[in-house]
C-alpha cells in the first residue's frame, strides 16, 4: 500500500464519481471520462493543470492545507474522505509520526484493569474495543456471546473483517452483508490512509484481497467513513433477529482504538433478544477475552 498509489488512485476514485451537472459545469460531448476532467477539477480548485496532475500521480508532500481543503471542494469530499486525503498528506510529508501518537494495536496490547472494569460495567448490551484493523481487544461477556460465530472459528483470529469475508456464517450473521462489507472495508481504508506503515493491516488486507473476490473489489473502490453512530441488523444463532442502535467512541487514552456499545430501542422485540442473549450467554462456557 503505498502512499503515492494509494493518492493516486483515491484522487482518480474521486473525480469519476463526480459528473459534470453535479459539478455545475457544461456536460458537452466526447467525454472519454466517467466522470470530471483533469482540468476540470483543477479549475474548481484554482490551481494549474500541471499542478493537480502532479496531486494526481500520487505527490501531496508539502501541499498546504490550502490547497488540500480547495481539492476536497472540488471533488466534493465528505467529512470523512476530506480527513482521508488529510491523513494521505500527512503520510507523504513525512508528518504523520509528528501529529499521532504512536499506538499500541498488536495481538500483545492488554487492557487496563479499569477499562475493563468500564466494559463489564455495561450489562444490557455487548460492549467491545477494537482498532482499525478491526481486531476485537477487549469485550464485555455479552459481547462474547454476541460474536459467538467470530471466536467459533480460530482461523478468524478475532477479526471481525476476515470473518466478514472469509467465514461462511457471515452471511447469516449480516442479513445486510453487503452493507456490512462496504462498512468493514471502507474501516481498513480508512486506516490504511492512518496509518500507512502498519505492516499487520499490509497483511490482513493482503490476505483478504487474495482469498475474497468481494473484498478486492470493494478495496479498489477507495471510499472510506466515519463508523460513529447508527443501526445495524444482526441474525444471532442463538436468538434470532436483532437491530441494535450502535455508538463508537474513539479513545482518549488509547489512540486508534474504538470503544463500541450497541444497545436497542427499550421494550422493543431487540431489547427482548438481548435480554435472552445475556441469559443464553450465563448458560454458556464463553471465556472472557485476555
Amino acid at each position: 500500500m503505498d502512499n503515492r498509489e494509494e493518492v493516486r488512485e483515491f484522487l482518480t476514485s474521486r473525480r469519476a464519481k463526480i459528473t459534470p451537472e453535479q459539478a455545475g459545469l457544461p456536460v458537452g460531448t466526447r467525454r472519454r471520462v466517467p466522470g470530471l476532467r483533469r482540468s476540470e477539477v483543477a479549475a474548481l480548485a484554482d490551481v494549474s493543470v500541471e499542478y493537480y496532475a502532479k496531486l494526481e500521480r500520487g505527490n501531496l508532500a508539502g501541499v498546504s492545507p490550502a490547497v488540500l481543503e480547495a481539492v476536497a471542494r472540488a471533488l466534493q469530499l465528505d467529512d470523512a474522505e476530506r480527513a482521508h486525503l488529510l491523513h494521505l498528506a500527512q503520510a507523504a510529508d513525512g508528518t504523520d509520526t509528528l501529529t499521532r501518537p504512536r499506538r499500541r494495536t498488536t495481538r500483545t496490547w492488554t487492557p487496563h484493569r479499569s477499562l475493563q472494569w468500564v466494559l463489564d460495567a455495561v450489562t444490557t448490551g455487548p460492549a467491545f474495543v477494537r482498532n482499525g484493523r478491526m481486531d476485537l481487544l477487549a469485550t464485555n461477556h455479552l459481547a462474547r456471546a454476541f460474536y459467538t460465530d467470530v471466536y467459533a472459528d480460530p482461523h478468524n483470529q478475532e477479526n471481525l473483517a476476515r470473518f466478514q469475508f472469509l467465514d461462511p456464517t457471515a452471511r447469516r450473521f449480516y442479513p445486510d452483508w453487503d452493507l456490512a462489507a462496504d462498512i468493514a472495508v471502507a474501516i481498513l481504508r480508512t486506516e490504511a490512509g492512518r496509518d500507512p506503515h502498519d505492516k499487520d493491516l499490509h497483511d490482513l488486507v493482503g490476505e483478504l484481497s487474495t482469498r475474497s473476490d468481494a473484498f478486492r473489489t470493494r478495496w479498489g473502490a477507495h471510499n472510506v467513513r466515519h463508523h460513529g453512530t447508527g443501526t445495524k441488523r444482526f441474525h444471532h444463532p442463538a436468538v434470532g433477529d436483532l437491530t441494535l442502535a450502535y455508538e463508537g467512541l474513539e479513545m482518549a487514552a488509547e489512540p486508534g482504538l474504538t470503544l463500541t456499545i450497541y444497545t436497542a430501542e427499550p421494550a422493543s422485540p431487540s431489547d427482548e433478544g438481548l435480554r435472552l442473549l445475556a441469559t443464553w450467554a450465563a448458560t454458556q462456557a464463553i471465556p472472557q477475552h485476555g
